[in-house]
């Protein structure tokens, strides 16, 4: 047991903390690895637009949205529609996946990257977990579809988006980020990363 603020904790095991660096190859094992794992999972789970759904919730509703503009609302109402059906129809495999397996949800420890904060698990193709990692993450990891990744990178952002505009968010500068998200999604391809999204706002003055 771990004694914690007054608590003792012993859901997890806790890993000694190292140099918070994964290299891009390390990290994309470890993904390869974890979804890996998943794959032998069989129980009931969210299907990934479960995520799409709450996403369209906000961006269709001024009261959970206040603050997005109407011709912003019509744009990502659109887009989320549409993202939706072209990654349905295309039909490839889905499996058990983490959700957002973002450079924030990993651990660097002396047992190598692990994944944490699993509680947005969902089911879909891998390269919906792809699109949350940084280019040179996917570069090594193995056989997924590119077209497919650059229809989740589109979700993925339009979803972030929506979420940065809902009322009560806490992210900090979160309006400032979705108001940069609105402005790639416009923009186009190439389809930027999240992480690419961040670094772009964090140099802007």
């Amino acid at each position: 047991m771990y004694p914690r603020d007054g608590f003792e904790v012993t859901l997890w095991i806790y890993y000694e903390p190292v140099t918070p660096h994964v290299s891009p190859a390390d990290y994309a094992r470890a993904l390869e690895r974890l979804h890996a794992g998943m794959r032998k999972v069989d129980g009931p789970s969210p299907r990934f637009t479960d995520r799409i759904a709450e996403a369209e919730e906000v961006v269709s509703s001024p009261e959970l949205s206040p603050e997005l503009a109407d011709e912003d609302r019509v744009f990502l109402s659109s887009m989320l529609g549409r993202l939706r059906r072209m990654i349905d129809d295309r039909s490839a495999a889905e499996q058990l996946l983490h959700g957002e397996p973002h450079k924030g949800n990993v651990l660097s420890t002396k047992n190598g990257p692990l994944f944490i904060d699993l509680e947005t698990c969902c089911r879909g193709p891998v390269e919906f977990d792809l699109a949350h990692v940084a280019e040179e993450v996917c570069e090594h990891y193995p056989n997924f579809s590119q077209g497919l990744l650059d229809e989740c990178r589109q979700l993925v952002l339009a979803m972030v988006a929506a979420w940065r505009f809902e009322r009560g968010d806490q992210l900090p500068n979160g309006r400032r980020f979705g108001e940069e998200l609105l402005r790639s999604l416009r923009e186009g391809p190439p389809w930027p990363t999240l992480e690419t999204v961040t670094r772009r706002l964090d140099d802007l003055p």
